[in-house]
This record gives structure tokens, sequence and C-alpha cells, in this order.
């Protein structure tokens, strides 16, 4: 397979072109408009962010691609799928309220919102896939309905994948509250008594009731309700959540890469990923802990595989920034050229997915970086 072309632009501006006008222009040199767009309805798949956590895609750049496709006579959306976890966006009316209240509104994102499988998360289509660990992964219906995607993706670290770039916002985040079921069986969590403090956090923000204070004040799972979310790892300040051990990584992503197969199935798709505030974890949860590397840029590609791959490949080659987690657990290094997700998130196996995708026809690792 020859290297895909991905597209990438820095954050320099002048009083001629802001970051808005530049994300237009490397989507543009990157080839959209060779997508025949006319009355076709467009579903811009984008994280709207959890309340509270700050590190989400600014409207703003939703708003420019809305407007651009419009421009093209599309019919764009904007949307994401519920979750399973806790919080503001486990069915559509919290999850609306909450893409509101952070600005994806008609007003500032400029384009309407639906939410992609429905009320409760039970809106889906099973496509057929066949593949070795999914056979019809459960998409949602407006995702699947819609004629063309085109992925807007906040670029960061992630706690189970390793890092959440186009193959997690599209496999993951077009999934049904179901298909994330699917997705995260196999990967339920573990306590690791000796650091587990018996703070309790994990305990009150279990969405499924499946952990509690045992005798000893330690956390216990009962696993039996677990669905393997990874919320209360992502929650515990002191590594007592930690990812079971095995493969379960590795398994994940390339049910995510199959997911990612099922959403991309016979239908035009182009990828926009930020890579910028990029946090040790994803946007799911409330809060968002400094960056690790300085913003880099805006990059496009008609490949996902390859967009993944040259973002990771940057934020290796970037200098980590002073006080965040990096920088608390390697002081006086900077970190070039070193795997940033392996050393915020150990046990997870990032590489495997991007293979696994390969494997499937979905993109291929080699790129070609054109800087506009």
């Amino acid at each position: 397979m020859e290297p895909s072309k991905v597209y990438f632009t820095n954050l320099r501006t002048n009083a001629s072109c802001n970051l808005l006008d530049k994300m237009e222009r490397v989507v543009k040199r990157a080839g959209i408009a060779g997508i025949d767009f006319e009355k076709q309805f467009v579903a811009i798949k984008i994280h709207f962010g959890e309340p509270g956590n700050l590190a989400y895609i600014r409207p703003n750049y939703a708003a420019r691609m809305a407007n651009l496709l419009r421009s093209f006579g599309a019919r764009p959306f904007l949307t994401d799928c519920n979750t399973l976890y806790s919080g503001r966006r486990a069915n559509a009316v919290d999850h609306l309220r909450s893409a509101m209240e952070n600005g994806y509104n008609p007003i500032s994102a400029q384009c309407d919102v639906i939410i992609g499988d429905g009320l409760k998360g039970t809106d889906y289509r099973e496509i057929e896939v066949n593949g070795a660990y999914c056979k019809a992964p459960k998409i949602g219906s407006a995702i699947a309905d819609a004629d063309i995607i085109v992925s807007m993706t906040h670029f960061k670290g992630h706690e189970q994948a390793g890092f959440g770039g186009v193959l997690k916002n599209l496999g993951m985040g077009c999934a049904s509250r179901g298909g994330k079921m699917e997705l995260h069986a196999a990967s339920q969590p573990q306590i690791d008594t000796e650091q587990c403090t018996g703070c309790n956090i994990c305990v009150k923000n279990c969405a499924h009731d499946a952990i509690h204070l045992n005798s000893t004040r330690k956390a216990e799972i009962d696993y039996a309700k677990c669905v393997g979310c990874g919320q209360c790892v992502a929650l515990c300040q002191y590594d007592g959540a930690v990812m079971g051990a095995g493969d379960t990584s590795e398994n994940m992503n390339c049910k995510i890469a199959e997911y990612t197969q099922a959403v991309l199935k016979d239908k035009p798709h182009f990828h926009v990923s930020f890579i910028m505030n990029v946090s040790p974890e994803c946007d799911c949860w409330h809060t968002n802990d400094a960056a690790v590397i300085p913003d880099l840029g805006i990059a496009a590609s008609f490949d996902p595989v390859a967009l993944d791959k040259a973002c990771v490949d940057m934020v290796t080659n970037a200098p980590i920034l002073p006080n965040n987690r990096l920088a608390d657990k390697h002081p006086h290094e900077h970190l070039e050229g070193e795997d940033k997700f392996h050393h915020m998130h150990p046990d997870t196996n990032w590489r495997a997915g991007l293979e696994h995708a390969e494997k499937l026809g979905i993109g291929t690792m080699q790129y070609e970086l054109i800087t506009v």
C-alpha cells in the first residue's frame, strides 16, 4: 500500500489568517472538496466534552467545518453516542444539555446536534463486518444512516486505549451503549489493595454499582456487574484501580478498529485531528489534567490510520511541558523521541489497534507528512 498523505498546519497566525482559517485551509489542501457532498447527510463525529472538562475541541471549529460543508451542498449535523459510565452524557436529554453547555448549540456551533444512538442508547444498526473480534458492530442509527462521515478528533491520551485518536473517536464513539459494552468486555479493572486508600471515589462514581468498600476499607469489584468502562481507573489518584492483566488493551483496540471499519463501510469519509491540549486521559471525565506537550497544530487526511500514526509520531518527537503527569514522573527529562502514551499508560497497547486497522484495509501506518 502506498503511503497516505497527511496534511499539517501549525498554530502560528497573523492578522490575515486566524486558526479557523488555518483549519479550513488545511482540510481544503487535503482534498475534502473531492467528495461529492451535494444534498448528502454528513455526520460530523465530534466529542462534545463532559461538563467540567475543558480540553475538548472548541465549537468554533465545528461551526467553520459545518459552514464549509454547506458551501459544498451538504446537510451536516454534529453527533456523538451515549456513554456507559456515570456522568451527563449517558442519555440523549442530558447529553444534549451537556453539549449546549459546552457551546455545541445552533448559535456557537452553527449546526444541529443529533445524539447518534437515541434517547437511551438503544437506537442502533448492526453492520456486518465478520471481524475476528466483532461480527456485527452496533453503530448509532444516525451515524449508520448518514451518507458521509467527517470526524473531528481531539488527540490526547487514553487510560485504556493508550491514546484517543480518530479510530477511538469513530470506533468507540459511534458505538451504541450496547456496542460499548461489547468493546469493553474482557477489559475489566482490578484493585491494587496496597495502593487503595479507601477514599470511596470509585464507589460513588460507578454507574453500575459494581464497587464497594470491604471490611478492611479497600475497594472491591463485583465482576458480575462490572462492564469494564474504566471510570474507576481514570478517577483513582492513587493507582489503586488499574486495568486487568493480560492482553485486554490489545483486544479492545482491535475491537475499536473493527467498529471503525463498520462506521466507514461503503461511505466516503474525511478526518481532522487537533493536536492541542494533549491531556493524559480522554474528554469523557469531568476534569482534564494539564497538557503534557505544547500545542502542535491541526492535521487532516482521508486515511484515519495514517492520521493517527502521524499524530503519535508528532507527540513522540515533542518535548514535555513542566507541571504535568509526565513531568512529575520524569523530572529534568524532555522525553523527545519516547512513547509518551506508554509512559502515561504502560499497560496499554495502542500499536495493536493501528496494525489491526491496517490489516482490515482501513488505512496504512505509512504516510507522507505535508506541511501547509
